[in-house]
């Protein structure tokens, strides 16, 4: 995947750079950036300095990883980082989503704005059938920013989400095409409302 440049009403997504290596390194200074996501802890300048100049742009050649520096501004003009939003490639038509927040940029739907965007990129462009939205238990900002970008909360995964070498519980949710008014690549037939797993007929135990 060559990386690409997106825009929203109000930011601008882009690939990293080597320009923003100053800013990357200061907002990962945040302890709740540290806590919450798979960033560096301590968070160096040359964590900041290697992914910028190489390791993001890399990820994304190696259709690994889409990492967009989300920037305020409109028409070509760049305003400062607010955030960043990352798309991990889990195999055909697996993509999971995730970002941070600059903490003096938080509270004004940013993070919200930018992953829809991406999202819409996704499913018009590369085809995506659905896109995951993973965080450990107890990020509440992290699920609020995925339910306001159209994300559906699905339940909590045991020991799902590997955080420097220790299994979090972590909640889930999922986006699809049609959750954003989209046409979706392949049909898709959803279960019948409303219902629950039973017994099997004829076999005498429950399913899961």
């Amino acid at each position: 995947m060559e990386p690409v440049t997106l825009a929203t009403e109000r930011l601008l997504l882009r690939p990293f750079a080597p320009s923003d290596a100053e800013e990357v390194y200061a907002a990962c200074q945040d302890p709740e950036i540290q806590r919450w996501t798979l960033v560096p802890s301590p968070y160096e300048r040359s964590h900041a300095e290697a992914w910028v100049t190489h390791v993001s742009r890399s990820s994304w050649l190696e259709d690994r990883e889409y990492g967009f520096a989300v920037r305020l501004g409109a028409e070509g003009a760049e305003g400062p980082l607010v955030a960043a939003v990352g798309v991990h490639v889990r195999g055909a038509q697996g993509y999971e989503i995730g970002y941070w927040a600059a903490k003096e940029h938080r509270g004004r739907g940013y993070v919200a704005e930018a992953v829809a965007g991406v999202a819409r990129w996704l499913f018009t462009e590369v085809g995506a059938g659905r896109l995951e939205w993973r965080a450990a238990v107890g990020n509440a900002a992290s699920r609020a920013a995925a339910e306001k970008a159209g994300f559906r909360f699905e339940g909590t995964l045991r020991g799902a989400l590997d955080h420097r070498g220790t299994l979090r519980d972590c909640w889930v949710a999922g986006l699809l095409p049609s959750d954003l008014g989209l046409p979706s690549r392949l049909p898709y037939l959803a279960s019948a409302a409303g219902q629950v797993p039973g017994r099997i007929a004829g076999h005498g135990a429950d399913h899961a």
